[in-house]
């Protein structure tokens, strides 16, 4: 029997939670191993129980998600962090990925998505809902920084550049939000090649995430 995938839970509302064990019941291959009332315990509780995957909500008393999840990434990759939110700013869409959430996804999805969620998030993959994909990307490449949008532009080529022709269509394939078993299906490869490719692209372009390869496809593909 393959090992459950244990699961942790983190939202401030008493109803949320019980509806989020409720639909993590109906996975067999998913175990909750605990609940967490705010950032601060959701922090407490992933250190000891060592989930695979935390559902961490970002509006929470005392610490908030953002905040539990960049006290968790100090401890290092592990555990795979979803948000899961009513809110689809910009800006915590940002903040969710740029402390390093595995992923994010929006309350009022259906309750097959967040299980496909979980098991996609133990699984390494990053996990965006579909309809927050073109806005993130949108609110990302048309950000105002320190630099300006040409030199955002010339980046992205620069960084692209590097990647062999094969290694760019894989790039192009995540920027679309494809999970690897579609990439697979479309670029006739395996999933564990995928995943090679994936991980390579990260090294080679120096992202942290999959929404950071997209990113940078992106920003490419606008005018100088």
């Amino acid at each position: 029997m393959a090992e459950l995938i244990r699961v942790l839970i983190a939202d401030d509302d008493p109803l949320v939670r019980v509806g989020l064990s409720m639909v993590l019941g109906a996975g067999p291959d998913l175990q909750l191993v605990g609940e967490a009332g705010d950032g601060a315990e959701a922090v407490e509780a992933a250190r000891r129980l060592r989930p695979d995957v935390v559902l961490m909500d970002i509006r929470m008393p005392r610490m908030d998600g953002l905040a539990a999840t960049e006290e968790l990434r100090r401890d290092g990759p592990n555990p795979a962090i979803v948000v899961l939110t009513t809110f689809d700013t910009d800006e915590h869409l940002l903040g969710a990925l740029r402390l390093g959430a595995n992923g994010f996804l929006l309350k009022d999805i259906a309750p097959t998505e967040i299980l496909d969620a979980v098991r996609r998030a133990a699984a390494g993959e990053s996990i965006l809902a579909p309809s927050v994909v073109p806005r993130l990307i949108g609110y990302a490449v048309g950000r105002k920084d320190d630099d300006g949008p040409n030199d955002r532009v010339t980046r992205a080529h620069a960084a692209l550049d590097r990647l062999t022709e094969r290694e760019r269509e894989v790039a192009d394939a995540v920027a679309t939000g494809r999970s690897n078993a579609e990439i697979g299906r479309a670029l006739h490869m395996s999933v564990p090649t995928v995943k090679a490719y994936v991980s390579r692209l990260l090294d080679k372009l120096g992202c942290a995430n999959r929404v950071q390869v997209a990113i940078l496809v992106h920003e490419a593909l606008q005018r100088p």
